[in-house]
């Protein structure tokens, strides 16, 4: 692909630019309760300041789908059933085994599989024949990342563009620009043989002056700076683009204003547009939206996924406070053959001093929590992946979609509670839910103090399974437990 940006040195030196800016992001996160911050030892025995104890991570779904990406280096078969609602119940509904059946241009075909693309994944079998199909058809689709999702909508945009037109043809909307660089970065890869191509970035810090003649064919943008450069600077005429995709459309929704500002967007667009919408998730609000800004559509959903605690034997350690709970860690880590371990803590501050104490006693352990940049948290999981260290202490950011097969146990240091101070059922099966994967079975073990007891029995009969109580003081019990 010439010249993905700018065109040119200007064009590398603007993409190095904002790379950069992107490696060095950091999310920050508010006090939720206003409490005074105090100050902790960092490992290396330097003082960080840091939230009271009540403070815990919030969730970030954008910096959540970014490091999913990041992490994924290759595709993840979904176990996920799909089920396909046509437009029109009647047309025959096509699948492919292959990319050539897809009759694709030889340097998109070249493109595919450059990237390691062998085959279609089982989203793109069924969604790549409605996306290329002519006329163009209408798509909602719900896809997690790993799936190849990106890749497939990315085919749609390079397949649509005439390389002889040099205006805005194709249009992709992401919830942020870190998120918007990584699927320009797809385009690039596999659009390097498709030599007329180029892209452009409608994201904050381009500034193009009112008036610059665009003749990127593939815009990739903000849904705020977008709006900007069509209706403000006119750079963008959008009764000209024939492709509209949306991506990430939960976490779209998510952020106050880009749901308006994607339908303004929207409303602008030709009838004869082909419109492609993606979410990994859809809750009702989801598909209100999606069905508001995408007319006619095909959809593609996924069954939700059963997740069951079947294959998970759970216990619980009754304890006094957190060096109870500690030691009892550490009789359990020496008892029993551990191959990987994900340790979750409720708040930043218990979790920065569990990793304290282990380094202190020699294990081989890593840090994870929403203090860090994303590009941080994906080195730290991918360490954690290659066996670099064995166990991980992290806190709700890494509650759901790291999978590590190695990971035999998991332990709640502290047990998942809402603002009620509730147990949090979700996160508690989502959390356990790192071990027992893949068909194997693991262990989860709570820590939890004894006025914390009604709490776990909550979750014992929410989720209708057996939780044991194991002594930590006896190792003969300790040592007998197996996976």
């Amino acid at each position: 692909m010439a010249s993905l940006l700018w065109g040119g040195d200007a064009g590398s030196a603007e993409s190095e630019r904002l790379n950069n800016h992107f490696s060095n992001l950091i999310h920050p996160r508010k006090n939720l309760w206003g409490i005074k911050s105090t100050t902790v030892p960092n490992i290396d025995g330097s003082i960080n300041n840091m939230e009271e104890d009540v403070e815990e991570d919030v969730v970030d779904l954008a910096a959540n789908s970014l490091l999913n990406k990041l992490i994924r280096q290759s595709l993840v078969e979904s176990s996920h059933r799909v089920e396909v609602l046509q437009k029109d119940p009647s047309s025959p509904l096509y699948s492919v085994k292959t990319f050539e059946e897809l009759r694709l241009k030889e340097e998109l075909l070249k493109g595919i599989y450059a990237m390691g693309f062998n085959r279609p994944s089982k989203i793109q079998e069924m969604a790549l024949p409605m996306m290329l199909a002519h006329p163009p058809q209408n798509l909602i689709a719900q896809s997690q990342s790993g799936t190849g999702k990106t890749a497939a909508f990315v085919l749609a945009m390079l397949s649509r563009v005439n390389t002889l037109e040099l205006f805005p043809q194709c249009l992709c909307l992401a919830p942020t620009y870190e998120l918007a660089l990584q699927t320009g970065r797809v385009v690039e890869r596999m659009g390097k043989f498709c030599v007329d191509v180029q892209v452009m970035y409608a994201i904050r810090g381009n500034r193009i002056p009112r008036g610059t003649d665009v003749t990127k064919q593939i815009i990739i943008g903000t849904p705020g700076t977008v709006l900007d450069w069509c209706f403000k600077r006119k750079l963008i005429d959008l009764t000209k683009i024939r492709v509209f995709v949306l991506d990430e459309a939960d976490v779209m929704i998510d952020t106050q204003g880009f749901s308006d500002q994607s339908i303004r967007i929207q409303r602008a667009l030709p009838l004869e547009c082909q419109m492609l919408l993606f979410s990994a998730t859809f809750e009702e609000s989801v598909w209100q939206f999606a069905e508001r800004i995408i007319p006619d559509p095909n959809v593609i959903k996924l069954r939700k996924e059963e997740l069951t605690l079947n294959n998970i034997r759970q216990y619980y350690v009754l304890c006094e406070n957190r060096k109870d709970k500690y030691q009892a860690l550490c009789n359990i880590y020496g008892g029993i053959t551990i191959g990987q371990a994900i340790i979750f803590c409720q708040t930043r501050r218990n979790a920065k001093w569990l990793t304290v104490e282990m380094m202190q006693d020699g294990h081989q352990v890593s840090l994870l929590s929403g203090e860090l940049t994303v590009d941080q948290r994906a080195s730290i999981i991918q360490r954690f992946r290659d066996g670099k260290e064995k166990v991980l202490i992290t806190t709700n950011v890494c509650a759901r979609g790291i999978d590590v097969k190695q990971v035999t146990i998991v332990v709640n240091f502290d047990l998942p509670v809402n603002q009620a101070e509730e147990p949090d059922y979700e996160t508690y099966l989502h959390r356990i839910g790192r071990t027992g994967r893949f068909g194997k079975k693991g262990l989860a073990f709570n820590m939890i103090e004894v006025d914390k007891l009604p709490l776990l029995m909550k979750i014992q009969d929410h989720f209708n399974s057996s939780i044991k109580q194991l002594d930590p003081e006896d190792m003969d019990e300790i040592e007998k437990i197996e996976y």
